[in-house]
């Protein structure tokens, strides 16, 4: 049937895809090797909760297992045996809870300090002093900013005493990682300004007989002349220590440390990025096994050219190989034997858990089986999807490129009229360290079996391509990103793709930001739509929580860039509709960001919308939330811009200026 782009009728509803919003946030197995992972649910307000194996909940409802450290959490809970040790999210307390006994109810292991003050991550089990060492974030003093510190929590009978602090004076640590006889104990840390990937350094401390750490050795990242940010450190069963760093290359590769020279060894060097940068705790991108001979054989993930893959490297053998499965992207690895428990997902499969089991010879798949989907039905909808195109175009620098993925407009019972071309939805990804993926992504579906074009940008300052390629941003936040979104839009109108005349463009919170400041000092888009956006970079500078207190100003390069590139000063740029959503206890970019662009824009007379949700943060976990953002960016645009009429019966949010 021929109609007009846009207003195709689509199985893949705003409920479909708000189902399908189940986020992973980490993985492990229990004392039998039965695995348990952590799900958060749109449909129970985002709750997290851990599930076995066999679907059976292990959280009571009455729990919800997430943590808030450097308020992006990660690496909420730990298991070791029978015994599960987490956060729970409405105080912040660690509590355990035995695995072995169906109704084991949790039992606080950490004081109540009446709210959730003092918060916990990134913990791991001490065997030999039967302890939880975990990175603690202290919100108790009346300085703006918290302590970060690295503390053991006891876990003998039901004490709730203090935790005792390990290791502190630094801005930030991550990775605590105890080796196998509860001798030594890595970790990372870091300081202001830095984020970890700009610089970072891995440290080895030795664990007294008291449990105090007696001496230390840095490992990495110390050289002045050398900047690298080392990362994920993990101790074999032979008490050797692994870790990634970008030394030399540019490139995070895997590393070895040779403890009596104190000195690393690179186990395999690549033009590729064996981790990605630390926004979350709980990054695992490679995992160790011991072969059948003695061998260390190491399981890793790795990216390159825009695709994720899976490698084994053989230390004894110095031999490499790539193991082919369906996932396109990887984002962690748990090895047991054979068997690799992998979170991935490609251009039709969404994010996944997979249970992979590779020959004797670890080099091929003998079985590939999903054992947890985000969207377990979606494959029903296999017909409807739009598989993307990676695309490399020309940015404003010369000689420099920049990639994307492209979606085409896809429905089988459809087709667009010869004598026009799609209007495009282009996402400027958030971070602004992030990446593109070009995974199955029922959001973006919902867009292109409607007959709306969609581009997923990796503009200058994204991850996955190195340092170089992430560098690029630095000092130029508010240019490179927004001169590349731009370019991309252009490329695409010039190969005839879409119509130039219907260029909209979205992005959630950093890609808020670039989305507004595309409108502001722009005129490639026609409307735009900004979820958790910021408008003004001074007011979020100076608010900004302590994890990414510098980040803004390194981003921007100095404080009169932050002005000059804030939409908020310049409301006399903007000429196009805007639509606006925003989370109310959102701790990251405020609230305040939206209302005073918001209002900024009204008074201005432009078509402006404006919404609000109570219970929402930084990421909208609700699935009403979800479904009704996704609706009404959809009828904006076409009320605003496209002109036509969409098939779906939503009720339009009120516009001003508009309605």
């Amino acid at each position: 049937m021929s109609a007009a782009y846009g207003s195709w009728k689509s199985p893949i509803t705003a409920d479909i895809v708000s189902g399908s919003e189940k986020r992973l946030e980490g993985f492990t197995l229990d004392s039998n090797g039965h695995l348990m992972w952590l799900e958060t649910r749109p449909a129970e307000s985002g709750r997290a909760v851990l599930v076995k194996e066999e679907g059976e909940d292990i959280t009571p409802k009455d729990f919800n297992v997430r943590t808030t450290v450097q308020e992006y959490g990660g690496g909420s809970f730990g298991v070791s045996g029978d015994l599960l040790v987490f956060s729970n999210f409405d105080d912040q307390r660690l509590y355990k809870q035995l695995l072995a006994s169906p109704d084991s109810r949790p039992v606080p292991i950490t004081p109540d300090y009446g709210g959730p003050v003092v918060r916990y991550a990134d913990g791991v089990f001490d065997g030999r002093l039967n302890r939880y060492i975990a990175v603690r974030e202290d919100h108790r003093g009346v300085d703006a900013q918290p302590t970060t510190e690295i503390v053991s929590v006891s876990l003998n009978d039901n004490n709730t005493e203090e935790p005792k602090v390990l290791i502190s004076g630094n801005d930030f640590y991550a990775f605590p990682r105890v080796d196998p006889k509860g001798e030594r104990l890595a970790w990372i840390e870091w300081s202001h300004p830095n984020m970890h990937w700009d610089k970072a350094e891995l440290w080895v401390g030795y664990i007294s007989e008291n449990g105090d750490i007696d001496k230390r050795v840095v490992v990495a990242g110390a050289c002045p002349s050398a900047v690298e940010s080392p990362t994920e450190p993990l101790w074999s069963s032979k008490g050797e220590l692994f870790f990634i760093t970008d030394r030399n290359t540019g490139f995070w590769n895997i590393y070895k440390w040779i403890e009596d020279k104190n000195e690393v060894l690179a186990i395999y060097s690549l033009d590729a990025e064996f981790t990605r940068p630390f926004w979350v705790f709980g990054n695992r991108c490679y995992d160790i096994i011991e072969g059948k001979d003695g061998s260390t054989i190491i399981a890793c993930s790795y990216r390159q050219h825009g695709k994720s893959y899976l490698g084994v490297i053989n230390q004894a053998k110095n031999s490499f190989c790539s193991v082919d499965i369906p996932f396109t992207y990887i984002s962690n690895i748990l090895a047991s034997g054979q068997i690799l428990y992998i979170e991935g997902a490609s251009s039709v499969l969404p994010t996944s858990l997979a249970k992979v089991i590779l020959d004797d010879h670890m080099s091929k798949v003998v079985d590939f089986s999903i054992m947890w989907s985000s969207s377990s039905d979606s494959d029903k909808y296999i017909s409807y999807f739009s598989l993307p195109e990676l695309i490399e175009f020309p940015t404003d620098v010369a000689g420099q490129n920049a990639y994307a993925y492209f979606y085409a407009p896809c429905n089988p019972d459809y087709k667009g009229s010869e004598d026009e071309k799609p209007p495009l939805l282009l996402e400027s990804h958030g971070g602004p360290t992030d990446e593109a993926h070009g995974t199955l992504n029922l959001s973006m579906q919902y867009w292109t079996s409607r007959g709306w074009a969609f581009v997923d940008v990796n503009y200058g300052g994204s991850s996955g391509y190195g340092r170089a390629y992430r560098e690029r941003l630095l000092g130029k936040w508010g240019i490179v990103d927004i001169n590349d979104c731009c370019s991309c839009a252009k490329y695409l109108v010039d190969e005839g793709k879409v119509d130039e005349k219907h260029l909209c463009i979205t992005g959630c919170s950093a890609g808020g930001y670039t989305t507004l400041a595309s409108l502001a000092f722009r005129e490639t888009f026609r409307a735009g739509a900004s979820l958790f956006g910021i408008a003004d970079l001074k007011s979020l500078s100076d608010k900004m929580h302590k994890f990414e207190s510098h980040y803004i100003l390194n981003l921007a390069g100095n404080e009169t860039a932050l002005y000059e590139r804030s939409p908020i000063n310049f409301v006399d740029h903007f000429s196009c509709p805007i639509i606006l959503f925003q989370g109310l206890e959102d701790t990251v970019v405020q609230p305040e960001q939206a209302r005073k662009i918001y209002q900024a824009l009204k008074k201005k007379g432009l078509p402006v919308a404006h919404v609000e949700y109570e219970g929402e943060s930084h990421g909208f976990r609700k699935a009403e939330s979800i479904k009704f953002t996704l609706e009404q960016q959809m009828l904006f645009f076409a009320r605003t811009v496209g002109h036509f009429a969409v098939a779906d019966d939503i009720t339009p949010v009120h516009i001003d200026n508009f309605d």
